[in-house]
């Protein structure tokens, strides 16, 4: 991204050289998946790139070994997806010996259900069908799990029974990245059915998960917020927000829903104003953290990104900013940047999580860096869950089987990549007008009363 040909070749050299997962080593599937395999596939399509956008990324007689060791570490990775009843895959597996005999039936949504966009990629380039199939096979079993009566699902599933051990419906820990894949499989990939089940999905978010008033930027009432439900009643649970849940505003700006995204986005801004940092899990109620930590997550970061690159408002540099000098003044460490053990008191951890360079940094920097190959190259590109690069082209519209999952005649079928429609929502990116990107992007009286809701004012 930064252009730096010379260190991505040297770090792409050092993985090939020193990196095995012949390791008796216990990995959850999710992140091993979204991490590891996600950042190999991404290094290999950039590797491999006819145009090479951002400056020239290939390696010398390079012969395809980080699409190699992807292969190896999904190899390793399947044991997961045997014997579930379910078909929903076991949240841990040893890369040596497969799943532990040990091993908790439990995994969440999330886990479960966000590793179609990486598996899908490897079978498409690999002309094997086995990765995708599982993937989906795994996200089709928690969609059928769903609520008959508000059409929405838990955080926590059994694999063995489909019974939901977590109600709660959200769209933070335990659910987030599974509504973010539904989207992003069907940008990747044009099948249609990852499209409806997104859109199904959008639409009991709505009428079950948001509180407050109907328009973001018009009318009388609270500010629009997303809260968690009893996913079988629709009833509040509790009173808090998580961290996670800032990604969602990056997501309603992919599906064209930017005034919605521009409200939640504020309310998460408030926050981050009040602590210099978002703490992890926020209690609206009570205006105050109720878990105080802050690892250096990327998630608001992510959202004022792709706002930015939809809305063209000044505002959300002048929010990056923000983000930027909070991190050096209470996060920075002398051999790099430290976890926040507490949002008040600004004790850190001797703790960084790598989505802090993956994801944080790199918002960060794309955000800035308007000149980027990224968005200047004409290539369409997206982010998987863990900020990795990866290009939008034909290579993975077509798939090499006709019928990934048996009985469906019509899973195959694609829609343009035009046809993307949100259902049930307030706007789109049009209605963003000229005259509105040189203001604030909520009315400052909207502002105000989102400031007085989280106890800036």
């Amino acid at each position: 991204v930064m252009g730096n040909s010379s260190e991505f070749q040297k770090a792409v050299k050092l993985v090939i050289d020193t990196v095995s997962f012949d390791k008796d080593s216990t990995v959850q599937v999710f992140e091993a998946t979204i991490r590891v395999l996600g950042s190999l596939l991404s290094a290999h399509i950039i590797i491999t790139d006819t145009k090479q956008p951002f400056g020239d990324m290939t390696i010398k007689d390079y012969d395809n070994e980080l699409l190699h060791m992807a292969h190896d570490l999904a190899v390793r990775l399947l044991p997961a997806f045997e014997n579930t009843k379910t078909g929903i895959p076991y949240p841990r597996v040893n890369l040596k010996k497969g799943v532990p005999p040990d091993s908790n039936n439990e995994t969440c949504t999330a886990g479960a259900g966000s590793l179609l966009v990486e598996f899908g990629i490897l079978s498409r380039l690999l002309g094997d069908s086995t990765f995708e199939w599982v993937a989906r096979r795994a996200v089709k079993a928690l969609w059928n799990l769903r609520s008959n009566n508000t059409g929405l699902l838990g955080n926590v599933v059994n694999i063995q029974t489909g019974h939901w051990v977590g109600r709660q419906s959200g769209l933070g820990a335990g659910s987030d990245s599974f509504y973010e894949y539904l989207l992003k499989s069907y940008i990747l990939f044009g099948e249609k059915e990852d499209l409806e089940m997104f859109n199904d999905a959008y639409r009991n978010i709505q009428n079950h998960l948001r509180r407050g008033r109907e328009a973001c930027n018009e009318g009388e009432g609270d500010p629009p917020l997303y809260v968690n439900v009893n996913m079988f009643t629709g009833q509040l649970m509790n009173t808090w927000i998580d961290s996670l849940q800032a990604f969602f505003p990056g997501l309603q700006v992919l599906i064209g829903d930017v005034e919605d995204a521009i409200c939640l986005h504020a309310f998460y801004y408030a926050i981050w104003k009040r602590y210099g940092a978002l703490p992890e899990r926020y209690n609206w109620q009570l205006q105050a953290p109720d878990v105080p930590f802050y690892p250096l997550r990327p998630e608001l970061v992510e959202s004022t990104y792709l706002l930015y690159q939809a809305t063209k408002n000044p505002f959300y540099l002048h929010v990056g900013m923000d983000i930027l000098q909070s991190l050096e003044k209470y996060t920075k460490a002398k051999c790099g940047y430290a976890t926040l053990h507490h949002v008040v008191e600004k004790t850190k951890e001797d703790r960084m999580e790598s989505f802090f360079l993956s994801e944080t940094c790199k918002y960060l920097y794309l955000l800035f860096d308007e000149e980027n190959p990224l968005h200047k190259s004409g290539n369409k590109y997206m982010f998987t869950t863990e900020g990795h690069i990866v290009s939008v082209d034909g290579r993975f519209r077509n798939s090499l089987w006709q019928d990934i999952l048996p009985g469906e005649e019509d899973s195959a079928e694609k829609i343009k990549p035009n046809d993307l429609k949100a259902v049930n929502f307030s706007s789109n990116c049009n209605r963003v007008p000229d005259e509105r990107r040189y203001l604030l992007p909520l009315k400052s009286n909207y502002m105000r009363q989102i400031d007085q809701m989280v106890g800036l004012i």
